[in-house]
């Protein structure tokens, strides 16, 4: 039973903490970070509950939440390295970027990003939607699945929280979407790739068949692509899947 209280209060404060201070959040990996809290309230609720459609909302939240959060991850890979053509003109960024780490730290270095590569954008766009709980993509039935067996054991007042909760928390990934979608970006193609064709040649039996011309232009792996495909559309159309 004591047990049971300290896994309600943690909830309670992950939910709380995790929203609230990622409100305050410039740096896309802390935002990250206390979202992270946010969720993992949600999941201690589940367990809290402790019933079977509970334990079933747990593992689907889980399963749910770390296939969003690696499609997350793997997409800003994917958007650092298709910047790396660009020279960012925003001087600050200088002095608030760790040249050491991963190219993309700010929220701010989104800005218009949907013009510069909209599949990208797009993708991070939905999996931002499924954090937030928005229908009808995956996060929206992990999070009608806690709340549902959450009101059939009682608990009413975390249930109202966890709402609240979420309706906050969807402002900073909206804050994410408005700012690739709606900002304008201060980066412009290096000119010396512009015009830049990368020479290839054909070989037979060691011997020249031919030779062919690649442009500089950002081009994901396909590995790459079709991980971050096959994720976005999990996320996406999981409302199509049959119920048993």
């Amino acid at each position: 039973m004591v047990s049971l209280q300290y896994l309600l209060i943690s909830s309670l404060l992950s939910l709380i903490i995790g929203t609230v201070l990622g409100l305050t959040q410039f740096r896309i990996k802390r935002l990250f970070a206390y979202s992270t809290i946010s969720h993992l309230g949600f999941m201690l609720l589940a367990l809290t509950i402790n019933s079977v459609e509970s334990i079933q909302s747990f593992i689907f939240y889980l399963i749910q939440y770390s296939l969003s959060n690696l499609n997350a991850f793997i997409l800003l890979v994917a958007i650092g390295y298709s910047l790396y053509a660009y020279n960012d003109k925003n001087i600050n960024h200088n002095y608030l970027i760790d040249k050491n780490n991963s190219p993309i730290q700010l929220i701010s270095q989104l800005k218009g990003y949907f013009h510069i590569n909209s599949f990208l954008a797009l993708s991070l766009t939905i999996t931002l939607f499924s954090f937030a709980g928005i229908p009808p993509l995956m996060g929206f039935f992990a999070k009608q699945m806690v709340f549902s067996a959450a009101l059939q054991e009682g608990f009413i007042f975390l249930t109202l929280i966890g709402v609240l909760t979420s309706v906050i928390s969807a402002v900073y990934y909206l804050f994410i979407v408005k700012t690739m979608f709606f900002d304008g970006h201060s980066y412009t193609y290096f000119s010396s790739l512009k015009d830049l064709r990368i020479p290839a040649l054909i070989l037979k039996n060691n011997k020249v068949v031919n030779k062919i011309y690649f442009d500089s232009k950002f081009a994901l792996s396909s590995s790459l692509s079709i991980t971050i495909s096959i994720l976005t559309l999990i996320i996406l159309l999981f409302m199509l899947m049959p119920n048993e």
